[in-house]
């Protein structure tokens, strides 16, 4: 089975270095030095890591044969693809390759089906799953552990319990400065410090 692992960024240098968007959370793995990855587009590749680095937070990868910028540059926004065995598992117990994700029925802790992931979008600071609806509509769960309760490979389900608004936005909570300024109860029991003073 064929993972996308990283996209290419651009040049870095004068010596044929690239910027890389790491998609995988096994890069030592899968971008090593000697690993040879096929590409998108295909007559790009397949191509061969010579070395890599991390620069300023960054990591830098040097492919055989890539010896300068123009080369490098060339080489933008390529998709770097391994190879996976797909009963391969992640090293942590509570990590998936997206393969495994995606076509799960993601449900409610009660069982009420919401839809079914169709991609999995790495962010910076978070994935998110994109869902697709019985109606056809999506909806973007945050992957994290409030939200996503448990993945169960077996029984090909996600189990999410999203805060208010995140499904269905008719149940969204709206923070209104008119609340604290009426002291609606409804607005909680917490104390709040006076204006000026806090």
């Amino acid at each position: 089975m064929q993972l996308v692992v990283a996209r290419i960024g651009r040049a870095h240098g004068i010596k044929g270095e690239v910027t890389v968007e790491v998609r995988t959370d096994e890069p030592e793995l899968r971008l090593g030095p000697g690993a040879v990855l096929a590409t998108e587009p295909a007559a790009t590749g397949p191509l061969t890591i010579e070395a890599g680095r991390v620069h300023s937070g960054r990591l830098l990868l040097r492919f055989e044969g890539v010896r300068d910028r123009t080369a490098a540059e060339a080489l933008r926004n390529t998709l770097l693809i391994a190879e996976v065995d797909p009963d391969e598992l992640p090293e942590e117990e509570d990590e998936f390759y997206d393969h495994q994700l995606i076509d799960l029925d993601v449900v409610l802790a009660d069982g009420t089906e919401i839809g079914r992931i169709t991609e999995i979008s790495h962010l910076p600071s978070q994935d998110l799953f994109i869902v697709e609806r019985p109606d056809g509509s999506e909806v973007m769960i945050p992957f994290v552990e409030e939200i996503v309760t448990e993945i169960n490979l077996e029984e090909q389900r996600a189990v999410i319990t999203p805060p208010p608004g995140l499904i269905d936005e008719s149940e969204a909570v709206i923070a209104s400065s008119r609340d604290e300024e009426t002291g609606d109860a409804a607005s909680g029991d917490a104390a709040e410090a006076p204006k000026g003073e806090a």
